[in-house]
């Protein structure tokens, strides 16, 4: 499997952006590019959901409804990098935010520390 670590996350004010990034380990010798990448969030007391996925098939990419039209998913191949592009945050977006080689939360087996995400005034 590869190795995968989130970063970016932090304190925000509502409306401000966040860029999340995915990155896969050089030990792990893998590109990014033979595997679909997801993000996922969980909320205080809510649920893992998915939020966005890019897989390899197709080269298609989805956003979940409730972050549609402000989240956007992209990959750097430079970099061996997904990114996720966070605007217009909400308060209800806080959550730490995973990423993995799956589009669906129940796909997954294994989940790193992931990257927490507040947005407070």
């Amino acid at each position: 499997q590869v190795q995968l670590v989130e970063s970016g996350g932090g304190l925000v004010q509502p409306g401000g952006s966040l860029r999340l990034s995915c990155a896969a380990s050089v030990a792990s010798g893998f590109s990014l590019d033979y595997y679909a990448i997801g993000w996922f969030r969980q909320a205080p007391g809510k649920e893992r959901e998915g939020v966005a996925c890019h897989s390899t098939g197709d080269g298609s990419s989805y956003v979940a409804d409730s972050v549609k039209g402000r989240f956007t998913i992209s990959r750097d191949n430079a970099k061996n990098t997904v990114y996720l592009q966070m605007n217009s945050l909400k308060p209800e977006d806080t959550a730490v935010y995973y990423c993995a080689t799956f589009c669906h939360v129940r796909e997954v087996s294994s989940w790193g520390q992931g990257t927490q995400v507040t947005v407070s005034s």
